[in-house]
């Protein structure tokens, strides 16, 4: 094997290897847990959402999510449509996957993070010809704090 064509191959593993730390953690990570209502599309619409950001998702489909929610620590007044567990924290409502994934990555002292209420425009609460709100994602536990906001599924302030 020549020198160039060595270097052309280290460089490609090289490439290939930084696309793979870049990309591949959603697959390597353990599943999103998400219990929600069986009857829920726009929960629906959220897990697509994350599959579509390569996330692997597990739906449990349970009778009284509210029951998971208090298991779970998630205060009333940030409830959201559905919960989910991932990694040993908690995601409330319509949470879109680019705040999670920053979450994930920077694995903060926090029970987890939420979008309270079912606003339009956020992750599987798209309406057509409707404009998308601004909201909130907020980070919960021992301290509570914006997060992230959002205009649909543009991020706006950090």
């Amino acid at each position: 094997m020549t020198i160039a064509r060595r270097s052309a191959l280290q460089g490609l593993a090289a490439l290939a290897w930084i696309a793979g730390a870049r990309f591949g953690f959603a697959a390597e990570a353990s599943p999103i847990v998400v219990s929600k209502d069986p009857s829920c599309g726009c929960c629906t619409g959220w897990v697509e959402h994350l599959r579509k950001e390569g996330f692997s998702v597990e739906v449990r489909d349970v009778p009284d999510v509210n029951r998971v929610r208090a298991r779970l620590g998630v205060p009333a007044d940030l409830a959201g449509c559905h919960t989910a567990q991932v990694a040993g924290y908690v995601i409330e409502g319509h949470v879109p996957a680019a705040a999670l994934r920053r979450f994930l990555g920077e694995k903060p002292n926090a029970r987890g993070l939420a979008v309270p209420g079912m606003p339009v425009g956020s992750p599987g609460m798209e309406v057509p010809n409707v404009p998308p709100e601004e909201y909130e994602v907020v980070l919960f536990g021992s301290q509570r704090r914006v997060y992230a906001r959002f205009k649909g599924p543009v991020e706006i302030l950090r």
